[in-house]
């Protein structure tokens, strides 16, 4: 049996574009108010004038540290009066053979799929213990759980987020506070703006592609379990894909 979460207030990272930009409106569609955080402005207002009221814009660089543990929270609070679920989605993809790779990529991506996120938890998840109340999601990957051999930087940085998942969740249950990962395979989004013609047209034409309303339509269900059920990680595949 599903809950309602009508009424509730949700903060996305990454919410401009694609997955993030998904679940923001399925949460919506839900009856949520949710913060969409990015960086893109423009882009920003485009979204939000696109989805209602119940979207409000917070610009924010999460490569910049001070400005996350000092601006995401009460700028949300600010914004929407409350905040009841947290979506950590905000990240970058990098693949390719390690020993053509760039190690000034990888460190970009890295810090926003590692460390931005577990800042930006760090920073929220004080408002939650207090109220005994929360729900925290990552946008994780199948990267996380099962090793892809052509993506071994990508792979690390999901392995470290199912790593914060899993032993963050037991810190603080026990606060009434929930926290999981969704773990797609490939998804239609901007972080596979890198990959070749080729590879884009075969996996397109296979149907091993997944758009993001799919793991929008997770990410709901995740949410909607009864509060003394967790879903830690939640792995959606194109049937296609074998893993």
């Amino acid at each position: 049996m599903s809950e309602s979460i009508k009424g509730k207030v949700a903060a996305i990272t990454g919410a401009a574009s694609g997955i993030g930009f998904a679940c923001a409106r399925a949460l919506i569609e839900q009856g949520v108010k949710v913060v969409l955080v990015d960086r893109a402005e423009d882009r920003l207002a485009k979204c939000c004038a696109e989805l209602g009221p119940n979207a409000l814009p917070l610009q924010l660089d999460l490569l910049k540290p001070a400005e996350v543990s000092t601006q995401l929270l009460p700028k949300i609070l600010d914004l929407a009066g409350g905040l009841d679920i947290f979506h950590a989605n905000a990240g970058a993809y990098i693949g390719g053979e390690i020993v053509n790779g760039n190690p000034d990529d990888w460190d970009r991506m890295l810090n926003l799929n590692i460390n931005a996120a577990f800042r930006t938890v760090h920073a929220v998840l004080p408002h939650m213990v207090a109220q005994k109340s929360g729900d925290i999601i990552f946008t994780s990957s199948v990267a996380g759980v099962v090793p892809v051999v052509w993506e071994p930087i990508y792979t690390a940085s999901k392995f470290a987020v199912q790593a914060f998942v899993a032993t963050t969740r037991r810190q603080v249950a026990k606060h009434g506070v929930r926290v999981g990962a969704v773990a797609p395979g490939p998804v239609v989004t901007a972080l596979l703006d890198d990959w070749p013609k080729a590879k884009m047209d075969e996996a397109l034409a296979s149907g091993s592609l997944m758009q993001p309303v799919e793991v929008a339509d997770a990410v709901v269900f995740m949410l909607t379990r009864p509060r003394n059920v967790t879903i830690r990680d939640l792995v959606i595949l194109p049937n296609s894909v074998d893993l």
